[in-house]
């Protein structure tokens, strides 16, 4: 009897040593996420608050676009999409610790950040629990973190660069350029780009300043920069940085054409900078606008219908990163972890941005465009 006892009180213990060891799993291992049933839970990290909030919430709204449009469809193998946004309030400290609370939740995979800095700070976090990652970042410091599951659903900052220095220098014989640039990770990966596309030209900026990310008056670098007299401005700061930039260059008497990335082409630049300083600002950007294609022309308005706004850049981007996470899921079943890192590696998706094919370097997209700015509009510069 006591033997029999013991064995029955053991045979307990075992099973539910087992069921506490299943339970408490690593994030991102092969038994943490493999249920079948329920909503596919997916992350969406990016700024709610703060000055970076825009990007955030045009990210957030691309990404349900998307979502409610495969719901609306039936989900995914008959399971709802389940986004959930978290404020990174463009504080890498605070992505780390939502990258720890993502990884702890059964999130399969995350959407975001559309700030470099954060992106790059919840990389490691996000590779160890294994939860692939597809970001609007654009710093080349994503790539050179090497992470197999970290995603970027546009360009880098070298692609953008390179195709803003081809415009400007190639194709204008401007040669006279001034840079200012903000120290966080997206400033210092445009500063690196743009000067590395321009030495290989044989062009040194006339000038070349630095600024703080949370810089307010640049009335001593714009100084600096008057006296040089160039014919081009390269900004290469957020949104709201760049407007207020390029806002007092204007009022300080710079006459130099303004030149820039991604940011440059958003409604938060122009309204801060104004109408009429923003006027002839050569944009390199992958999405020009809402009216390049049959597909953008949709996109843009689902998004209208939506969320009674236009649609810009940072939507459309977040839209296809969305489309290319949820494609991958339904391609492999539902994989997580490793599994869908490689499904996402071998998608291939038509997005607005172009056509998407992932290389080893979790770059999927390799080609941007001219724009200038006309009348408060991004046009497409016409080919010469």
């Amino acid at each position: 009897m006591a033997v029999s006892r013991i064995a029955r009180r053991f045979t307990l213990c075992a099973a539910l040593l087992a069921a506490v060891g299943t339970a408490c799993s690593a994030p991102g291992s092969t038994s943490s996420n493999t249920s079948t049933e329920g909503p596919i839970k997916i992350a969406v990290v990016n700024a709610q608050s703060g000055q970076l909030s825009s990007l955030g919430q045009w990210e957030w709204k691309g990404a349900k676009l998307a979502a409610d449009e495969w719901n609306g469809k039936g989900g995914i193998n008959g399971r709802q999409i389940q986004l959930d946004v978290f404020d990174d309030q463009g504080d890498p400290t605070v992505g780390t610790n939502l990258a720890r609370k993502i990884s702890s939740e059964g999130y399969l995979a995350m959407i975001g950040t559309a700030e470099s800095a954060v992106t790059v700070a919840m990389i490691p976090i996000l590779q160890q629990a294994k939860i692939p990652n597809i970001t609007s970042g654009q710093s080349p410091a994503i790539v050179a973190a090497k992470s197999p599951f970290a995603f970027l659903n546009g360009p880098t900052s070298t692609t953008y660069d390179e195709t803003l220095a081809k415009y400007l220098v190639d194709g204008k014989g401007l040669k006279k350029i001034a840079l200012i640039t903000n120290n966080g990770s997206f400033g210092k990966g445009e500063r690196d780009a743009f000067t590395k596309a321009l030495a290989a030209r044989g062009v040194t900026p006339v000038d070349d300043q630095i600024v703080t990310t949370d810089q307010k008056d640049f009335s001593a670098a714009l100084t600096s920069i008057r006296q040089k007299a160039p014919d081009v401005l390269f900004v290469g700061t957020e949104e709201v940085e760049a407007g207020l930039i390029v806002k007092q260059a204007r009022e300080l008497g710079l006459t130099a054409t303004i030149a820039g990335a991604a940011p440059m082409g958003t409604p938060v630049y122009l309204t801060t900078a104004g109408t009429a300083n923003v006027e002839g600002t050569v944009v390199s950007s992958p999405y020009l606008s809402n009216d390049t294609s049959d597909a953008s022309r949709a996109f843009a308005q689902a998004y209208q219908k939506a969320f009674n706004e236009e649609a810009e850049l940072h939507g459309a981007k977040a839209y296809d990163g969305a489309n290319i996470v949820f494609t991958a899921l339904k391609n492999s079943n539902v994989a997580t972890g490793s599994g869908l890192a490689d499904a996402i590696r071998g998608t291939k998706y038509p997005g607005l941005l172009g056509n998407f094919a992932y290389d080893e370097t979790g770059v999927g997209i390799h080609a941007t465009a001219i724009g200038i700015i006309k009348s408060g509009k991004l046009v497409a510069e016409q080919a010469s």
